[in-house]
């Protein structure tokens, strides 16, 4: 089925980011698994190219262009290659929001034209070692003291966390007001008390940084409060489905990437003197996966069109993000299958693809919490 997703200059830009994979990380990317995170200069080097802050003014140093037309071409080209460690789409489709619509004009000219450089590489911090999906439950606090505020806790499974300069911290700054005592600060390389665990030894994404983060009396200016104080929870609910929506974005992508390599390998592959593609199981299978992916990718570019609009709602991005990351998980399984005893073998991509498409069912708010948004909105 045809895509009608895209305009020339979209496929233009698409091009000029496969050259960018070819010559700046395809060469480095085992290395990069093996050291378990990626060398900075690929965020300079991809800012150098307008690969970063793509909706950024152009005041600011970035793009220019509101479209998530653009970022949906990064993830889904870092996705079909498998190069899972460079965390470009939480730069782009997770911080970026928060600090364009949510930043002062002091902040924005401190923080976005290093941000679209690659010289800073940013995170967000949510997660906390006692709370995953329950944002309201987390703990780390903090204290307003004259021009500062003293943080206090920790975060966990962090993407970014051992690169990143510069990290949106969610803490409770008024834990009497419950949802609304949650405010947005802005931690920076270097701060005081701000430190870094172990970089999380994971089953896939091994190249990604993810780590622990500890904050301990750090004095933060009252000038990194991002937006306004009490107003992070809210802040995160408006922000999250795009992020979402990103994360079905990779999933499409994987399924496309996943099929493709199966199909080429049963072609290939000789079993009982003929080809294991020729086999009616093998048919069978493929041809449930091939119609399960296209209607994932039919899905996944209404609501990139939907959320250009600003008509995507938040049940919707839950919909998208719950199906579809389920569908990539049961279909990289199903490929891996028809590879047989290769498909256990990590030289195999459909191998690396299974270890890094389990995440997908988690991170982002995991798919019984996707359940849980969709049916309250059906007014049950």
């Amino acid at each position: 089925m045809e895509r009608t997703l895209f305009e020339p200059e979209h496929e233009l830009f698409r091009e000029s980011y496969r050259k960018f994979l070819d010559l700046e990380v395809a060469p480095h990317h085992d290395r990069w698994e093996e050291q378990n995170i990626v060398d900075r200069e690929v965020w300079k080097k991809a800012g150098e190219q307008g690969f970063l802050g793509m909706a950024v003014p152009e005041e600011y140093g970035g793009g220019g262009v509101l479209d998530f037309r653009y970022n949906t071409i990064v993830t889904e080209e870092t996705t079909r290659r498998g190069f899972s460690g460079i965390g470009f789409m939480l730069h782009n489709d997770v911080v970026a929001p928060y600090l364009m619509d949510l930043a002062t004009e002091e902040q924005k000219r401190r923080w976005l034209p290093g941000f679209c450089s690659g010289e800073i590489i940013t995170a967000i911090a949510m997660t906390e070692p006692g709370t995953g999906s329950d944002l309201q439950g987390i703990k780390t606090r903090a204290v307003k003291d004259g021009d500062h505020w003293i943080l206090n806790g920790s975060k966990t499974f962090i993407t970014n966390g051992i690169n990143a300069d510069l990290v949106i911290v969610v803490a409770q700054t008024d834990p009497e007001k419950g949802a609304q005592g949650f405010s947005l600060l802005v931690v920076e390389r270097g701060m005081d008390g701000f430190e870094r665990g172990r970089n999380l030894d994971k089953i896939g994404l091994k190249a990604q940084d993810t780590a622990e983060l500890s904050f301990t009396d750090v004095r933060v200016p009252a000038a990194n409060l991002l937006g306004e104080e009490g107003m992070g929870f809210i802040y995160l609910m408006k922000n999250l489905p795009q992020e979402r929506l990103s994360i079905a974005v990779v999933a499409a992508a994987a399924m496309e990437s996943a099929l493709e390599m199966t199909v080429q390998y049963v072609r290939d592959r000789k079993a009982f003197g003929k080809s294991i593609g020729s086999f009616q199981n093998t048919r069978f299978e493929l041809a449930d996966m091939a119609t399960q992916t296209q209607i994932a990718r039919v899905f996944v570019d209404k609501s990139i069109e939907l959320l250009n609009e600003n008509k995507l709602t938040v049940q919707e991005a839950a919909m998208a993000k719950y199906w579809t990351t389920d569908r990539q998980v049961e279909l990289i399984d199903r490929c891996l299958q028809l590879h047989g005893g290769y498909g256990y073998m990590r030289e195999y991509p459909i191998a690396k693809a299974y270890m890094d498409s389990r995440v997908q069912k988690i991170y982002g708010g995991t798919s019984e919490i996707m359940k849980e948004i969709i049916g309250r909105g059906l007014n049950l």
